[in-house]
């Protein structure tokens, strides 16, 4: 009886189970690593202090407002602070201020669009609409008639 010393091959057939099992692993190991990877890093403790290292929702939420009064845009600090201003002064002056605002800051440029509108609507919740809209002028491209407009529809 003579030995070969080449190796038989079944032809037409593919692999066994075993080959199904191993290509099967091979695509869904890594997935499963990574997704297992991941979970373990947001269980970590992060912030170095003895709480808990499970990060809940009220943990990102405190974060935010943290971090919204550490550096708050300098768009929204304006925006607030015209706001806060319109309770005590008529639109036209808030208006004028904007303005001011955007000469001396080129940079709210951008926003003053959205600033402007915002104070129109704020202008018909204090005045009326037809008093808020006595005030409008062309700042910001008349972004605050729009905004009384907005309002009042």
């Amino acid at each position: 009886m003579k030995h070969s010393t080449t190796p038989q091959t079944r032809r037409g057939h593919r692999g066994g189970p075993a080959r199904r099992i191993g290509r099967t692993l091979a695509l869904v190991l890594p997935v499963v690593l990574v997704l297992s990877g991941t979970l373990a890093v947001t269980r970590v403790n992060w912030t170095g202090s003895p709480r808990s290292s499970v990060l809940t929702a009220t943990d990102v939420t405190d974060a935010r407002v943290s971090s919204k009064a550490v550096a708050e845009a300098p768009q929204d600090v304006l925006r607030d602070q015209l706001m806060t201003e319109l309770q005590d002064r008529n639109p036209g002056q808030v208006l004028t201020h904007l303005q001011q605002a955007v000469n001396g800051h080129p940079s709210l440029a951008q926003h003053c669009t959205s600033i402007a509108r915002a104070l129109g609507r704020a202008a018909v919740r204090i005045y009326g609409a037809s008093r808020a809209q006595s005030y409008a002028r062309p700042v910001c491209d008349t972004s605050f008639a729009s905004g009384v407009l907005a309002a009042h529809s």
